[in-house]
């Protein structure tokens, strides 16, 4: 499957942004995961859904702020980005992957498939 990320950009602290990631083929069995990636840090994990939508974690800095949802009849899934921090600046990146849920959903091993950068800037 190719995964095409877009929405990223320059805004304020405070400020949204969504980012979707349109995949090629339907996304009913792929657990979709979205990961970031700071200058000089290593890649981290934001948020995913498993492939039933029954696991959604996060990771504890987003938690409360961004939320990730798939729409399997666009085979899209969105990460909505609300009240957004310059820690959040980074390059983000999806991800899919064939019927992961549960623990696996944190490892960007597990995942099969990953779509280009897309850059998120936040200015303080």
């Amino acid at each position: 499957v190719q995964l095409q990320a877009s929405g990223g950009g320059l805004v304020q602290a405070g400020d949204s942004l969504r980012l979707s990631c349109l995949a090629s083929e339907r996304t009913v069995t792929y657990a979709m995961g979205w990961f970031r990636q700071a200058p000089g840090k290593d890649r981290e994990f934001v948020a995913a859904i498993s492939w039933g939508g029954g696991d959604v974690p996060y990771a504890d800095s987003v938690k409360g702020r961004f939320t990730i949802s798939k729409d399997n009849a666009k085979n899209t899934v969105y990460l909505q980005m609300n009240s957004l921090k310059p820690e959040d600046t980074a390059v983000y990146f999806c991800a899919a992957g064939r019927l992961l849920r549960g623990s696996s959903l944190w490892l960007s091993q597990e995942y099969g498939y990953w779509g280009q950068e897309t850059q998120v800037t936040v200015s303080s």
